[in-house]
């Protein structure tokens, strides 16, 4: 969808208005000027003196012509980049209202673009706004409906429930660690994520430079008294590798890293069915970790083959039973929504086996093509479902998991998700995952140990944010594993000394 922009012609409103447009259609572009094949003309005045006043006119092919205004008094600031904020709320706001109007589509996150809503609650609470306030804040200013503030709301209730001092934990640290090995790769999945089969010179390769670095990491954080909220093991797939690497890994991270014995939990991602055995069972059970994801995505077989899991759906069903008799007491297990070729029906059959199954924890996640996936890349090959057809599944899952005891404990959205809809993680009573509540809330570090894995270091003192991560491709972290240690030990001295 080509859209034309006339009236004002700063750059900085492209990528806004390009976000807002891609909520309605599929990769929209954005003109300044003239495009002689726009599908859309937008014309928008802007005011800035007294107060913002906004008003977007947008006409279509058909000359049918909609208007939006939007006045507001300026919020004192202190630079150019807080003015700017103001001004593109005001112009976001006009935008999405004749967008809406053209369309008949109403957008429940508004103009609400990030990908991590729940913190916007989370920095207003922290500065003491009572619930009320806040709520009237995210309606006006973002344009969110009731429905989405509430269910943001809930999650937020939830974690502060489970980590009581969440917003006290800057000065521990959570650690990621990638291992970047699966048996196949999803047609859906842009994760580090390689064949494992015949690539065991790799697979010792990265397990040599992933050991570096634990023990690197272990040794600054003891030196330095950094105590650890959680860990976590993803890809990849962890359970890709054998028993015996595993057994070692596991060895090396208690003999590395300071009172595991202590952090308060330990997950390791067993997604693929396909990789659990019962030696890798008993080796987890060595090490004390009995939190791990089995990950069926879905249970119709022909969408198992569709995308890429060359499991089938009994195996899930065997190997979470197996899980469950060999002691793994906090099993996560995860649908996606809107794979090809499913609808309400295929949904409704994988929530009646789930119902069997009664794992701890279930996360609904919204199918989002992302730009390197197998299935973006040959979206004709790969059809979904509509927008409402997408919708009613969201809402059968969130009355499904209400039905059976699970409350809503973390969401995150998205780029091109279907539906402009979002992922909810859900739990039973106690069984939340809070390395998912840290990665989400972004209230301390997290170090991210291995290939593909992304650290984010968070400034103790202003919550300043700054990216850091591994190369994605075994060869090229095999080959440069001791740099990238070194650096990030440099951030990390910056951070915490």
């Amino acid at each position: 969808m080509d859209v034309l922009i006339k009236g004002i012609e700063d750059e900085r409103f492209e990528r806004p208005l390009r976000l807002i447009a891609n909520l309605f259609f599929e990769e929209s572009s954005i003109h300044f000027g003239d495009c002689d094949e726009a599908d859309l003309q937008v014309h928008i005045e802007l005011s800035s003196d007294d107060k913002i006043e906004a008003e977007a006119v947008l006409t279509d092919s058909s000359e049918q012509s909609y208007t939006a205004r939007y006045e507001h008094d300026w919020v004192p600031y202190e630079n150019e980049k807080e003015r700017f904020k103001q001004l593109k709320t005001a112009v976001s706001h006009v935008y999405l209202n004749v967008l809406q109007d053209l369309t008949g589509i109403r957008q429940k996150w508004g103009i609400l673009t990030g990908i991590r809503p729940t913190k916007l609650i989370h920095k207003q609470m922290q500065l003491g706004l009572p619930k009320e306030e806040i709520h009237k804040k995210l309606k006006k200013e973002y344009l969110i409906t009731d429905e989405k503030i509430q269910l943001m709301q809930n999650i937020v209730d939830r974690q502060l429930s489970v980590v009581p001092d969440l917003y006290d934990l800057q000065q521990e640290v959570s650690i990621y660690i990638g291992i970047p090995f699966c048996p196949t790769k999803c047609a859906y999945c842009t994760f580090p994520a390689y064949a494992i089969l015949g690539k065991q010179g790799r697979v010792d390769s990265f397990l040599a430079g992933l050991h570096y670095e634990i023990q690197e990491m272990g040794r600054w954080m003891k030196e330095n008294n950094i105590k650890i909220t959680t860990i976590y093991y993803g890809g990849g797939t962890p359970t890709s590798i054998t028993a015996e690497e595993m057994d070692a890994l596991y060895e090396e991270m208690y003999r590395s890293f300071p009172d595991v014995d202590k952090v308060r939990e330990v997950t390791v991602e067993a997604g693929r069915p396909d990789t659990i055995s019962e030696d890798k069972l008993e080796v987890l059970n060595k090490w004390n970790i009995d939190r791990i994801s089995i990950n069926p995505q879905s249970y119709t077989q022909e969408t198992l083959k569709a995308i890429g899991r060359h499991h089938t759906v009994e195996e899930t069903i065997d190997k979470f039973h197996l899980s469950r008799g060999m002691g793994m007491n906090n099993i996560n297990m995860d649908l996606i929504i809107g794979l090809p070729g499913e609808e309400l029906p295929e949904l409704q059959h994988s929530l009646d086996e789930t119902e069997k199954l009664m794992p701890e924890s279930l996360t609904v996640h919204t199918l989002s093509f992302k730009r390197a996936s197998e299935m973006t890349k040959n979206k004709d090959k790969y059809k979904v479902a509509d927008r409402l057809e997408i919708e009613k599944m969201m809402n059968l899952a969130e009355k499904w998991t209400k039905e059976h005891g699970y409350e809503p404990y973390y969401l995150y959205r998205q780029k091109n998700i279907l539906g402009n809809l979002e992922n909810v993680g859900y739990a039973l009573p106690e069984q939340d995952s809070i390395y998912n509540i840290m990665i989400m809330e972004e209230v301390q570090t997290i170090i991210g140990i291995g290939c593909g894995a992304a650290s984010k270091f968070i400034d103790p003192k202003t919550g300043k944010i700054t990216h850091f991560a591994n190369p994605k491709e075994p060869n090229a972290y095999n080959l440069g594993f001791k740099e990238y240690t070194e650096k990030k030990i440099r951030i990390l001295n910056d951070l915490f000394l």
